[in-house]
This record gives structure tokens, C-alpha cells and sequence, in this order.
């Protein structure tokens, strides 16, 4: 059993990733997270979004949330960004490591990763 404190601690660091789940921010990323997309590797991939948004200080701005089937399970995982006044953008075959670079220069830097774009991956 935990004591209070310690709950208390838990909370507390948990409170940025709650937020980024369910905050209000300009910029919505959105994880596939249906069979298709946890059997090929969305659920690391979302917790990078988590973690380096977090880490960058992007959680006013940035809410990262998850959905179910996107529709196109061949290039799982997909991962679409949705930014206001903006045409939404859609990277495909994303990893963990893709999502650190979306963070750094599309969410941070407001340039998308065009590579990963569904209309530039080579498949």
C-alpha cells in the first residue's frame, strides 16, 4: 500500500499526461489505436507523443489523444494532426523515433516531416 504522499507524488506527475488526453490545445494529435494499429506499434508511438510533448513544455498547445480505426490499417501506424485554420496532416508507418522528429519539427517548429507523409513514404 502507498501512502498518501506518496499517491499524492503520483498524481502530481501524472497530471501533464492527463492533460495532454483531454486539454483544449490549438494542435490535435491523433493516434490510431484500433487492432491494427496496437498490433503494429501505435502504443509506443503514442507514448512518445506523450512523453516528448511533456518533455518540450507543448502542453497548452498540444493535446495528444488516440481513436480507433483511421481506415487505411496497410499503413499503420498512422498518426494525424489536426491544427486549426489548417489542412489536416497525416504521417504513416510512424515509430517511436519518427514521433520525436514530428514533435521536434512539426509540432515544435511548425514545418511537417514531409517523409512521413502519406504522399511521400515510399511503401
Amino acid at each position: 500500500m502507498k501512502s498518501l504522499a506518496e499517491l499524492a507524488a503520483i498524481r502530481e506527475q501524472m497530471k501533464d499526461k492527463v492533460a495532454l488526453r483531454t486539454g483544449s490545445g490549438a494542435v490535435r494529435v491523433v493516434v490510431g489505436m484500433a487492432t491494427c494499429g496496437i498490433s503494429a506499434g501505435a502504443r509506443p508511438v503514442l507514448n512518445a507523443f506523450v512523453e516528448e510533448v511533456s518533455k518540450e513544455g507543448l502542453t497548452d498547445k498540444v493535446m495528444v489523444t488516440q481513436t480507433g480505426c483511421i481506415g487505411i490499417c496497410q499503413y499503420e501506424p498512422v498518426v494525424e494532426v489536426f491544427e486549426d485554420g489548417k489542412d489536416k496532416v497525416t504521417y504513416v508507418k510512424m515509430t517511436a523515433e519518427k514521433a520525436k522528429r514530428v514533435v521536434e519539427e512539426h509540432l515544435k517548429g511548425g514545418k511537417p516531416v514531409g517523409e512521413y507523409l502519406i504522399g511521400n513514404t515510399k511503401l
